[in-house]
């Protein structure tokens, strides 16, 4: 009984903890979406946090720690992610990797929808896409070993498309549902045109410009 008595404030001073690093990382991307980081104070992000500046720096030293902290726990989760991929799974069903990634967002809607809004071409956006397509490209070479000269031109395009395609979705004011919207982008990625046009999100045949994986 006394050890539940101990654990109690602990969980909640840890809920404290998560609900106020939640709302500095939410004003911090909304301010990255509007303004160039060296443009962002601490005093900023207290204003749209609506927490005290000493509250932030109860946390974080500056800014450039709240963008390390950002940018390695997208990396981490989304590489997470990538290294549990079954490519060979994934062509005969590419919901599997989107339903993942439906899960990440769920999970913290609000800022990924922050996060999706920042310009493609920021240091935090480029870093993480950059990261992406490093770990999609070894997962190729390792599962598709007669695709490895051409893994970092199919990374390139896997991991572009599908950063840009969510990026359209989280900006677009009339969403569709995310699970119809990461099914379509799946289709895309495996099979092409061809794919996206059958209503199933399968291919029964390859398309003429199908690349063929398995070496044979």
């Amino acid at each position: 009984m006394k050890r539940k008595e101990e654990n109690g404030p602990e969980k909640k001073t840890d809920r404290r903890v998560l609900k106020t690093k939640r709302a500095i990382r939410n004003a911090f991307a909304t301010l990255l979406s509007e303004k160039d980081l060296n443009a962002i104070t601490i005093k900023d992000i207290s204003d749209v946090a609506d927490i005290n500046r000493k509250t932030v720096y109860n946390y974080y030293a500056g800014i450039h720690e709240i963008l390390d902290e950002i940018e390695n726990e997208i990396i981490s989760v989304f590489e997470r992610v990538i290294r549990n991929i079954d490519l060979g799974k994934s062509f005969e069903n590419p919901r599997l990797i989107f339903e993942s990634l439906n899960e990440i967002i769920d999970s913290d809607m609000e800022f990924y929808s922050r996060f999706m809004k920042i310009d493609a071409n920021s240091h935090l956006v480029r870093k993480i896409v950059s990261s992406l397509k490093t770990k999609v490209r070894e997962t190729l070479a390792e599962q598709l070993p007669a695709a490895e000269d051409r893994s970092g031109l199919a990374a390139d395009f896997i991991t572009s498309g599908m950063v840009s395609a969510y990026q359209c979705w989280f900006n677009s004011r009339n969403r569709r549902p995310l699970s119809e919207f990461s099914r379509d982008v799946g289709a895309l990625v495996f099979y092409g045109i061809s794919g996206l046009l059958n209503e199933n999100g399968t291919s029964e045949r390859k398309p003429p410009f199908a690349v063929d994986f398995s070496g044979r």
